[in-house]
């Protein structure tokens, strides 16, 4: 008897992690330089790791409350009203186990059979499949057409009386893209005051290479519709701790906090007194090595002849291979294959004309990277 039938469609329906399938292809290449994945090659800072095992040794090893210690939501308020001018209280917080479970469970805690999504592509994956899984419908926005900005026109134009949500990501997944003020201004005009949540996620704002830098969560009277969503993840190098946190306004908070329960109970009471720690660590140090490699990276595709948008933020390019008679998917595979390198095809991200290279890697696989891409496109020409 086949049981699969007999499970969730919208879960069934669902292709596993292509990027981690992908990055699998390059793993089992010998030789291949991998320029897939978005981790930190630093390790997590000792001061942080320290607290960590002071916690463990004073056997903090109990259930914790479960929207996360009220000292750690406590310092998660006061960090961002001081770094990012954001007033949510402690009670407006929930301590998540990274940015997925975050959205994972807002977006259960909101999404019905029927409602439509607004995503802005490219994107990253994720938020797709959760849609999916609660029987919603994704609404892609195509920003390639305007330098990676979502158009405040085409936004318009996406809203109908079934949107439920939108999902806006600056600094950008995959493309480094920063949204402009005015791009935020015009979500602002659209969405305001319209019964339409707003899913701010910011992961990399502590990876900025610009001053301009904005938050849509700066705008207060959005602060019923707003999610916003953080990890300590990227700006940390804490990717394998599983650490982020969600602040909405407080009905909206207590909702999503049922779910949260349900699917965690609570973050491992050891790891929040390091959380507590990392708040007060600087990580220019961390951002300066990685706007170095940009500068390279950026370098080094103009020379060969691929066209980007300057990333602003996080730690990733989408460089343009469209003009080479093939999908982003036949260009990647076709390049492990014949010169041992892998970044990712931009179709993971919905948009086939552009691939993802990571640079979060050290100086020396850069160079070499970069010198296998360009032997590569040489040869395609």
């Amino acid at each position: 008897m086949d049981m699969i039938k007999y499970m969730n469609a919208n879960v069934t329906g669902i292709k596993a992690s292509e990027i981690l399938e992908f990055s699998g292809l390059a793993a089992n290449t010998p030789g291949c330089i991998g320029l897939t994945i978005g981790e930190p090659d630093f390790t997590t800072p000792e001061s942080i790791k320290q607290k960590a095992a002071e916690a463990l040794a004073g056997n903090k090893t109990h259930y914790a409350d479960g929207n996360g210690l009220p000292e750690l939501r406590a310092a998660i308020s006061e960090f961002e009203k001081k770094k990012n001018g954001l007033n949510y209280s402690p009670e407006e917080i929930i301590v998540t186990a990274g940015a997925t479970e975050a959205i994972y469970s807002a977006m259960t805690a909101i999404l019905e059979p029927g409602d439509e999504v607004i995503l802005p592509l490219p994107d990253f994956s994720f938020y797709d499949q959760v849609v999916e899984i609660m029987g919603a419908k994704c609404v892609y926005i195509d920003t390639s057409k305007t330098g990676f900005q979502l158009a405040k026109e085409d936004l318009a134009a996406a809203v109908t009386e079934k949107t439920k949500a939108i999902v806006i990501n600056t600094p950008n997944n995959p493309t480094g893209v920063v949204y402009t003020k005015e791009t935020l201004q015009g979500i602002h005009d659209v969405l305001a005051g319209k019964p339409i949540f707003i899913f701010c996620d910011e992961v990399y704002n502590q990876l900025v290479y610009t001053d301009e830098y904005a938050s849509l969560a700066s705008y207060k009277d959005l602060k019923q519709q707003l999610i916003v969503v953080q990890s300590y993840s990227k700006p940390y190098a804490m990717t394998g701790w599983r650490v982020g946190y969600i602040m909405a306004d407080a009905p909206v908070v207590n909702v999503i906090a049922v779910v949260h329960q349900n699917v965690l109970v609570s973050l491992p009471e050891f790891i929040q007194p390091a959380c507590i720690e990392a708040l007060n660590y600087d990580p220019s140090e961390m951002r300066e090595t990685y706007r170095k490699r940009r500068d390279y990276i950026c370098g080094r595709l103009a020379e060969i002849g691929l066209e980007i948008a300057m990333p602003e933020g996080a730690f990733y390019v989408f460089p343009y291979i469209g003009n080479f008679g093939m999908n982003s998917l036949d260009f990647c595979t076709k390049m492990v294959n014949e010169t041992a390198l892998a970044v990712l095809p931009g179709r993971f991200f919905g948009n086939d004309n552009y691939i993802r290279i990571s640079y979060c890697y050290s100086d020396e696989q850069l160079r070499e990277g970069m010198d296998r891409l360009e032997k590569f496109v040489k040869s395609l020409a």
